[in-house]
């Protein structure tokens, strides 16, 4: 900034300078001020370029930060991508397991209550068999118990 101060006041030198006549438009100034204005840009010049090329190498390292942490800020999400597939795959395998768990639960309690259907079916099955074979030998009894007393009643009757 300091070199452009100095530019702008060799320029405000040289308009305010006064025209020598018969010299076409030739001006008289200070040559000595204007030496040591050019001497202290010299100086001043290099420590501006200096800071220039610092900005601008600080730029470049800025952009090359900026850039790091761009394909940083990437990996992350590529990462938490993949862990999110990841954990998708995981519930979509978990909800197969279950409904194969499910499927075979259901599978199992048709297949119990067949059984017990069946079972129910044998034991019922069973006792009426008994039951009528015990009520067949109850009529027997019965019937052969009216014959001893039909046998006996006219035995009864033939003796008196």
């Amino acid at each position: 900034m300091r070199v452009e101060e100095l530019l702008n006041e060799i320029q405000d030198m040289m308009n305010e300078a006064k025209s020598v006549p018969l010299t076409g438009g030739k001006s008289l100034v200070d040559t000595e001020k204007v030496l040591d204005i050019l001497d202290e840009i010299n100086d001043t010049l290099p420590s501006e370029v200096r800071q220039a090329k610092n900005i601008v190498s600080d730029r470049g390292q800025i952009i090359a930060e900026a850039k790091k942490e761009a394909e940083e800020i990437i990996r992350a999400a590529e990462e938490r991508k993949k862990q999110l597939v990841n954990q998708n795959e995981i519930v979509k395998e978990a909800h197969a397991q279950a409904n194969e768990i499910l499927n075979d639960a259901k599978a199992k309690t048709s297949d119990m209550r067949k059984a017990a259907a069946e079972f129910v079916e044998e034991i019922m099955r069973k006792t009426d068999e008994s039951i009528t074979a015990q009520l067949t030998e109850l009529r027997k009894t019965r019937q052969n118990i009216k014959m001893t007393q039909k046998v006996s009643g006219g035995s009864a009757n033939t003796n008196m």
